[in-house]
């Protein structure tokens, strides 16, 4: 089953946000990177096999602060 994945993460810049989407595109399962919200801070990976809490692990080491929203399942 495919997996939605949304994740607040603090970007102050341009360079924040590509780093982070170039992070979250390159894990193992990814199919689709976008961004979400008014700020567009948060960033949504859908895909199958995604561990979230890796995911989010790694956006705290490369880019900043990242909350964990929500991971739902998609049919």
């Amino acid at each position: 089953m495919k997996q939605k994945i949304v994740m607040k993460v603090q970007m102050n810049c341009q360079k924040c946000r590509t780093q982070a989407l170039k992070h979250v595109a390159d894990a193992d399962g990814v199919d689709f990177v976008g961004l979400e919200g008014s700020e567009k801070d948060k960033v949504v990976a859908i895909g199958e096999g995604v561990d979230a809490v890796k995911l989010a692990a790694g956006l705290r080491k490369k880019v900043g602060h990242t909350d964990l929203i929500s991971v739902a399942e998609i049919k």
